[in-house]
């Protein structure tokens, strides 16, 4: 075989190569909140189009961020879900290993719900008593914390029922536990003088005491799998769960979603604003795929639709919360201009 032969051979060996490596379906991971509306979305797009249904894994906000930041090319996914904003360090990840385009798509509003089995009494809770029973270390006079001594929600406040204080919620990965440490515990945590005062003196230490949640049993990790955690409910009575609205809709025939400062986590009153623990839900796309990826900007199209997300599209049925009109109006037109619209 001479040296051209071998030259035109390796080549070949090349082409076959970068064809197995292509890939001709859209690869999604990220938020298991964002999940159940991605998936709608993809089983429409892949029905309707030419194109194949996207592949959607829950990896949870941050793991799926991770996985987005890590690099260009048909080994890294093309778009992640994020139940929360993406951080400045992620940003930053993102940045040095070469993900520098990136579109920030802003899809509706969801609550994050306290859920207990429709077999129990319904939960009555202000987000300072979910501090004090959830948080590791809480205030024992001014100025002094001691670790959670609390076993019960009566041990909390005389008013809450006397039975062990037992919280499923999802891991450090899951931006439904960041949102839940802000909105909730934080919520709760500024009630306490004191500690308000210090997020001007020393906001690390502030963001430390109002953000760490007990490790000592009160509150089980339970994984991204929001399923398991609604059977478990159902088998423990006693028990709470932490999840988003969507699910508790979803559900409503198994779990109940406790009052939260005497607020009902219901649609209406999510959409409002009325209902203290709710937050934004996102997905990001990354610009560098979408000539190379068949299908992302007809995906985005898709799920920027009023007919998925507006006031009576499909996606209200898996229980998102609609964005006003302007606001879809102002993310579709970053979505089909691919806009590097994150701002920190």
């Amino acid at each position: 075989m001479n040296r051209k032969s071998l030259v035109f051979g390796a080549l070949g060996l090349v082409l076959a190569a970068s064809a197995a490596q292509a890939r001709d379906q859209i690869r999604i991971v990220g938020s298991s909140t964002v999940y159940p509306f991605s998936t709608a979305v993809a089983e429409t797009f892949g029905k309707t189009t030419k194109f194949k249904t996207p592949v959607v894994e829950s990896t949870g906000s941050g793991g799926g961020l991770k996985l987005f930041c890590a690099g260009i090319g048909t080994k890294h996914p093309d778009m992640t879900n994020a139940s929360r904003r993406i951080k400045k360090s992620e940003v930053e990840r993102c940045n040095k290993n070469g993900v520098t385009g990136v579109t920030e798509i802003k899809i509706g509003y969801d609550g994050i719900v306290m859920a207990n089995s429709k077999k129990a009494d319904r939960m009555k809770i202000t987000r300072k008593q979910i501090f004090l029973a959830l948080a590791k270390d809480i205030p024992a006079g001014e100025g002094k914390l001691i670790p959670n001594p609390h076993k019960t929600w009566k041990n909390v406040d005389p008013s809450l029922p006397d039975v062990k204080i037992e919280v499923l919620g999802p891991p450090p990965t899951s931006g439904t536990r960041d949102a839940f440490a802000e909105l909730a515990l934080e919520g709760g945590c500024k009630k306490i003088g004191w500690i308000k005062a210090m997020k001007k003196t020393d906001k690390k230490k502030y963001k430390a005491i109002c953000h760490s949640i007990r490790e000592d049993g009160g509150y089980v990790e339970a994984g991204e799998n929001d399923v398991l955690i609604v059977r478990k409910l159902e088998a423990n009575p006693n028990a709470f769960g932490v999840f988003g609205y969507s699910f508790l809709d979803q559900n409503a025939d198994k779990v109940q979603g406790s009052l939260i400062d005497n607020q009902d986590p219901t649609f209406e009153n999510i959409a409002d604003g009325k209902y203290p623990v709710s937050r934004s839900l996102y997905f990001y796309v990354k610009q560098a795929h979408v000539n190379k990826i068949p299908g992302i900007a007809e995906f985005i199209t898709e799920f920027t639709s009023d007919k998925a997300w507006g006031d009576d599209g499909y996606l209200t049925d898996k229980g998102l919360i609609p964005m006003p009109a302007a606001e879809r109006n102002n993310f579709r037109t970053d979505g089909k201009s691919l806009a590097s619209n994150i701002i920190m």
